[in-house]
């Protein structure tokens, strides 16, 4: 089929004999035998409808099925090279396929033994919270159960699952049915989301929790590392994530001063690193001082790096 413009043309051919087999309708009397036709020229279009109609089911019936195989062909090199390109080989390659598998695709291929990736997707969504939180539960032994789940939060949230796929150029080995791809499925920030989870799931069960380990200590946790979620954390928790992260010493707090009656009291903190004041903070309570203290401490020490 060639395609120009908005029209498509078949190369067509005609019956060199006169003799007509009987057909399903009068208005379809085309015989397509191979070998008792010849083609017509470029761009010939005299068929009606019915004739047409006839015409694309014998292309069909007869380079279908090879079209079909190429296309599959196609699509198995296409999940080899993405897996030498990611340094992960899949034993059982279907879990790698389902996971790109969207169910527009299974819709139009009913035929065929194809599975969505929803279900993976629903096993990624855990094994991924559970990963994040035992990292994020080892390298802050001093955060808070709410502080850990609010950074938590961030990590697997849709827009940054949506960088992590990007990064890896996930969105170019999606399978997608023909409405979901001219609509622009493949750069759906949503869509994109649940491919980055179902692989986690086919990854969980082809390799076990070590292998996703080692995939996210390449993906994810340098990310953390850097800072790059620092925005969601609290004052006193970035304060000690750039510290940590730089390994520049303890941190250490401790109330200076609390004045003025029960029912009104204020605190001024101080918060020190290696023994040498960051900052000073007041508030209504312990928290809040250490808070202001941290938030000082934090534009210090910032500024003192971009010198």
């Amino acid at each position: 089929m060639i395609a120009r413009g908005k029209r498509a043309y078949f190369c067509i051919y005609k019956q060199q004999s006169l003799r007509k087999e009987p057909s399903y309708k009068s208005n379809m009397n085309l015989d397509l035998r191979r070998n008792s036709l010849t083609p017509l020229k470029y761009g010939e279009s005299y068929f009606n409808n019915g004739k047409r109609i006839a015409a694309v089911k014998y292309f069909m019936r007869n380079y279908g099925k090879d079209i079909e195989m190429n296309m599959n062909r196609a699509k198995d090199t296409q999940f080899k090279e993405f897996q030498k390109s990611m340094n992960i080989f899949f034993e059982n390659e279907n879990l790698l396929k389902q996971a790109f598998t969207h169910s527009s695709y299974v819709n139009e291929h009913r035929r065929k033994p194809f599975e969505d990736n929803e279900r993976l997707e629903f096993l990624g969504d855990a094994v991924l919270e559970l990963t994040v939180s035992q990292f994020l539960f080892r390298k802050y032994p001093m955060m808070s159960e709410g502080e850990l789940t609010k950074l938590r939060a961030a990590i697997v949230c849709e827009p940054s699952l949506v960088e992590f796929a990007n990064e890896l150029s996930f969105g170019k080995s999606i399978l997608l049915g023909k409405g979901e791809e001219m609509t622009g499925g493949r750069t759906r920030p949503a869509l994109l989301a649940d491919v980055f989870e179902a692989f986690i799931g086919a990854l969980y069960l082809d390799k076990g929790i070590e292998h996703v380990i080692d995939f996210l200590d390449k993906v994810v946790f340098p990310k953390i590392n850097a800072g790059a979620f620092s925005h969601v954390m609290d004052f006193k928790s970035q304060l000690q994530e750039l510290v940590q992260r730089d390994g520049i010493g303890a941190l250490e707090y401790r109330v200076l001063q609390e004045k003025g009656p029960a029912h009104n009291r204020e605190f001024v903190s101080r918060v020190s690193l290696n023994g040498d004041e960051l900052g000073t903070g007041m508030g209504r309570s312990k928290k809040e001082a250490e808070q202001h203290a941290a938030q000082m401490a934090l534009d210090k020490l910032k500024t003192t790096m971009e010198k």
